[in-house]
């Protein structure tokens, strides 16, 4: 990696607001001053706060941050943990006085969909002197760790909800890390439970090797075969190919998240370093890598499809300057989509159409002939309003939104809805092709065969779409200029440098860099580990086999994987231009000693949901109780288990096994959500394999509250329903069992059930 792709990775992380986690519970830099005349100057220059309120802004983004949670995961069990929500804490919560002072509740977003978002001015103070505050801040760490709630800023909710996804929508998150907005992009993917899986998939891109891997640990969470991680710079992302009956096509995608990186001065209110180190130039060395990046999006959206621009600043030189820059280029393949009306509730200001651009200095411009030509490799054209008001009223920048702080105490936000009318003008013309000799596979392998013709490159282009295109034949590869060519107007902001262009990264470089990852191997439909599968699980014919893969190319398969069919075909038809991070869910994991049993693999709890609807045997249908016994008690006896459920488990031979409980519409008081756990059934006894955090999630749904004591030596549960004698028994003979925490292993075979993931 040269001198400028290490700068241009340091820009993106530098200016990478960590806006997706919030700053925590009235946690703040105490000794941090919170002025900045810069900045207060600027933005009063800039009038981008309506008259008379400026003061009022001004004191919000002293103050510290509500924390906000988002209730995740898919919709029937995200209903189930509102109601426990309302039902157990808030109602009580609203009741609560400490030191004389009523604590105001938790209070739902007023514009997020079925009050699924929810912030409180709760401090850590606070909660430290009220058992019961401690209760729920102990409930909301299990259940972010379990994955089924997100702390995560208001705004940083918005850009996914304006996408408008559907579960067939192919999704691109061009800078994804930490992966909040990405777990709702799967969230609205999968709003279909009864389908494992949907047509649409997420690939989710970060150019920061390391927090790719948060990025992982943020989408497993979700237990999706739909997303997909991979390693890029965004502002040159490959163009991937698929097979589309048997020829192949661009991959061009429906949804594209473009969440740049940004100066950051909206998230003051919790980045509180932001007040010492704010200057003006901070927006100016990141404008031409925002408008990068946002063309590289726009150039691989599909026509009709919509892409969401948003930043975490409140600058027009990151905002509006990239919309108007992005905008002229497309010469009218691109318009800014109407969002007013699409999220009832949420206060927000109109995007500007004229600002001025000052230097650190204080040195201020409004036009590009003012500027001297000293500063032109800092200041750029883009950077200005246009000036031609005929130009300015087409463009429609007051559709942008511009959310400020004191409007309903948020931080501050900006975000465009682009929609693509038609291909973007620098790629309709005829392609013209060349080959480079230094990135071409030709050039690595020796092969003079890859010399193609114009018609041998259109005949990969979608009909009515003539964009990027490349081909990777037997002997080599060719690219297309019409692909790399920087847009009119843009060479300064790609660094004027002839490598500059967007293409597939060089495989010596995928190599060289970040962690080496394991190979991602689909299983034939004969390989022979299905044979024992295939009759123990009894799998429906509608199984797909191609769907699965395991990480190894030899040795054992010690896990099984699956992946939708679209992501499959991705995969297959790209492994030399993406570097993939991680993609699908785990189904199976070899067990050692389940050979025995009749299937040498166990199923794991992670794709359980995705598993589920094709097997047909080894099913176990539990009840509330049933459930309630197997998640508190370390190795019950078969009898444990009421009668129906009893007369199952008779009936099956060891082995791994599913628990599935079917919600009873007549009784409202139990959980309305379908329940399926991994269980193993043994000699005399049966265990589910679920881990900890899950545990607690699910008894907490059964309506069993589980919560560490204030000096976090133990776990507590009670059951309201449970009284007496009754409820000492189910504390006590499950305390030590789940003291041991993540050690979910059984003894039926002890090196069964290990939940702890590990990578073959």
């Amino acid at each position: 990696m040269g001198k400028r792709s290490r700068q241009r990775q340091k820009n993106q992380n530098a200016g990478r607001d960590n806006r997706d986690s919030n700053a925590g519970w009235g946690a703040g830099y105490a000794d941090i001053v919170k002025e900045n005349k810069l900045f207060e100057h600027y933005y009063k220059e800039q009038g981008l706060v309506p008259e008379g309120e400026f003061e009022e802004f001004m004191e919000a983004m002293r103050e510290p941050l509500p924390a906000t949670i988002r209730i995740t995961g898919y919709k029937s069990h995200a209903k189930e943990i509102l109601h426990c929500l309302k039902e157990k804490y808030f109602r009580d919560i609203q009741e609560l006085e400490i030191d004389g002072q009523k604590i105001e509740a938790p209070q739902p977003l007023s514009w997020y969909p079925d009050e699924q978002a929810w912030h409180t001015n709760m401090s850590r103070k606070i909660i430290r002197k009220s058992p019961l505050l401690e209760k729920f801040h102990q409930f909301l760490i299990s259940e972010t760790e379990s994955g089924n709630i997100s702390r995560q800023e208001a705004v940083s909710m918005i850009p996914p909800l304006l996408l408008k996804i559907e579960p067939h929508h192919k999704i691109l998150d061009m800078c994804a890390a930490p992966g909040s907005k990405t777990a709702q992009l799967i969230e609205m993917l999968h709003s279909d439970m009864d389908v494992p899986f949907p047509e649409g998939f997420v690939i989710a891109n970060d150019v920061d090797n390391k927090r790719c891997y948060l990025l992982v640990h943020q989408a497993k969470r979700l237990n999706s075969p739909c997303i997909m991680v991979v390693n890029h710079d965004a502002s040159c992302i490959p163009t991937l190919q698929i097979n589309s009956d048997g020829r192949k096509d661009i991959l061009f995608y429906d949804r594209i998240l473009c969440d740049v990186p940004c100066s950051g001065d909206g998230t003051m209110r919790k980045n509180i370093d932001v007040w010492k180190k704010w200057t003006t130039s901070n927006s100016l060395h990141l404008h031409g890598l925002q408008l990068r990046i946002a063309v590289r999006g726009v150039e691989q959206l599909a026509v009709g499809g919509r892409m969401v621009y948003s930043t975490c600043s409140l600058n027009p030189i990151e905002d509006e300057a990239v919309i108007a820059a992005l905008l002229e280029k497309s010469e009218g393949s691109l318009e800014l989509a109407d969002a007013s009306a699409d999220l009832p509730g949420l206060k927000w200001m109109p995007g500007v159409t004229s600002w001025k651009l000052m230097t650190k200095e204080g040195q201020w411009y409004s036009d590009w002939s003012e500027v001297p030509k000293s500063r032109h490799t800092q200041i750029r054209p883009t950077m200005f309003p246009p000036k031609d008001p005929e130009k300015v009223a087409n463009l429609h920048l007051q559709r942008c939104m511009r959310i400020l702080p004191h409007h309903q105490n948020t931080g501050g936000f900006f975000v465009a809805v682009l929609v693509k009318k038609a291909p973007m003008p620098w790629n309709k013309r005829y392609p013209k092709l060349r080959t480079n000799p230094l990135s071409s596979s030709s050039a690595r392998t020796g092969d003079s065969s890859a010399a193609s013709s114009p018609a041998d490159a259109s005949s990969l282009l979608p009909e009515g779409t003539p964009e990027e295109v490349e081909e990777d034949g037997p002997g080599g590869k060719t690219e297309v200029e019409a692909e790399h060519e920087v847009p009119p107007g843009d060479s300064q902001e790609a660094g004027g440098k002839q490598d500059s262009v967007c293409g597939p990264p060089p495989s010596k470089k995928l190599r060289l860099f970040g962690y080496k990852e394991d190979p991602f191997v689909f299983l034939a439909e004969d390989d022979p580990v299905f044979n024992t599968i295939q009759s123990f699980y009894d799998l429906s014919p509608s199984f797909p086999k191609l769907n699965v893969l395991t990480r190894t190319h030899e040795g054992k398969k010690r896990h099984l994987y699956m992946v939708s069919k679209e992501l499959r075909n991705v995969l297959l038809n790209n492994s030399e231009r993406m570097k993939v991070i991680n993609t699908g869910v785990k189904v199976w994991s070899r067990n050692s000693d389940g050979a025995e049993f009749g299937c040498a693999f166990r199923l794991a709890q992670e794709g359980i949901y995705t598993l589920q609807p094709y097997i047909r045997s080894r099913i176990i249908g539990v009840g509330v109780e049933d459930i309630k016994v197997l998640l508190t008690q370390e190795n019950p006896f078969l009898s444990k288990l009421e009668d129906k459920a009893h007369a199952q488990a008779k009936q099956l031979g060891m082995g791994s096994i599913v628990l599935k409980y079917i919600p009873n519409p007549n009784n409202p008081s139990e959980p309305q959500c379908a329940i399926q756990l991994c269980g193993w059934r043994g000699k005399t006894s049966i265990r589910a394999f679920v881990p900890r955090n899950e545990r607690y999630h699910y008894l907490r749904m059964l309506g069993v509250e589980v919560f560490r004591d204030r000096g976090g030596l133990g776990q507590k549960k009670r059951d309201g329903e449970k009284e007496g004698k009754e409820e000492e028994e189910v504390a006590v003979e499950n305390e030590a069992e789940l003291e041991n925490g993540a050690d979910n292993e059984s003894s039926e075979p002890t090196t069964a059930c290990s939940n702890k993931e590990t990578k073959s």
